[in-house]
């Protein structure tokens, strides 16, 4: 990081959540035990899936990595924010605001490709069963994977490098909890704009791309599904309506926030809430609670435990 030397700030003072004490207490509290859900949630989702053989499976795979990923993207701010909240002083230094952009944007990306895998694998099912085993094969799942961190690092160097030379010599004030390339270009001194279209050029392209793909291959499927079941769409609404969920939960931010890189108001660092703290949350629930194969091996697991207690 030698473009670092000619900045005069070396470091930002994030505005976080809240002025109210009462507030950041409760928020403290709260921010805490959805972390906890966060770790313990995936991870187990993330072991179930490799320690369970009847899981092992495209689907599952991809549920896996994405559990991993989900861990990995809410603990990039979830963790400093809880600490900030009770700090008078937030602070944040030059590098480690970066090394944060850096690890949100290539988690992200990561994300978006696995989401468009699991899209595609559910559309293989649907659409195409008899050839689902040959489509989905080992190979092709492992190079959606690859194909996600490769993405992931790609989207995130490629607008890394225009911003990590900005000089900042005034402002260091973040109205967030959390770093991203839209806030800290407000603060560079230098004219902002050429910046901000990378930023929607890059992000926004991307979560708008990757999200009317989503849409539009779920819509395919449901009518495909309709044309197959002489209108009967009650299977494909219940494999699909997860899927939908999590996309339109993690998306939304996204789009409001790097399509028009313009922030003018605190709220999107609100609506960042639910993509580094209640999505990934949420998506053990929302992938497990209508899933047979899931709570089919946790009883199997927790049958296994009881066994071995008592022999």
């Amino acid at each position: 990081m030698e473009g670092l030397n000619d900045s005069v700030v070396s470091q930002f003072m994030l505005l976080g959540l809240s002025s109210s004490w009462e507030t950041k207490v409760f928020l403290m509290l709260i921010f805490s035990l959805i972390y906890l859900g966060i770790i313990l949630g995936n991870l187990f989702i993330f072991f179930l899936v490799i320690f369970d053989s009847h899981l092992h499976s495209p689907m599952y795979f991809f549920l896996a990595n994405l559990s991993l990923i989900d861990v990995g993207l809410s603990s990039t701010t979830v963790p400093k924010m809880i600490k900030d909240l009770l700090n008078e002083y937030k602070i944040i230094s030059f590098q480690s605001c970066m090394t944060q952009i850096c690890f949100i944007h290539i988690m992200g990306g990561v994300e978006m490709v696995l989401l468009i895998a699991m899209a595609f694998d559910r559309y293989t099912a649907i659409c195409k069963p008899l050839h689902y085993l040959n489509i989905m094969n080992p190979k092709i799942c492992v190079s959606f994977v690859i194909a996600g961190w490769v993405t992931g690092v790609i989207h995130a160097m490629s607008q890394f490098a225009f911003i990590i030379n900005l000089p900042f010599c005034g402002p260091n004030e973040v109205d967030s909890f959390y770093c991203d390339f839209p806030r800290i270009i407000k603060l560079a001194c230098t004219d902002g704009d050429r910046f901000e279209f990378i930023i929607a050029a890059n992000s926004g392209f991307m979560t708008m791309g990757t999200f009317f793909l989503l849409i539009l291959s779920y819509i395919f499927i449901l009518v495909t599904v309709w044309k197959r079941s002489s209108g009967d769409l009650s299977k494909a609404f219940v494999t699909l309506s997860a899927h939908i969920t999590v996309v339109v939960l993690f998306f939304t931010p996204c789009m409001f926030l790097y399509v028009w890189p313009f922030p003018t108001s605190s709220i999107d660092k609100y609506l960042f809430i639910v993509d580094f703290a209640i999505t990934p949350v949420l998506n053990p629930a929302i992938y497990t609670l209508r899933n047979k194969d899931i709570k089919v091996a946790i009883k199997r697991l927790s049958k296994h435990g009881y066994y071995v207690k008592f022999c």
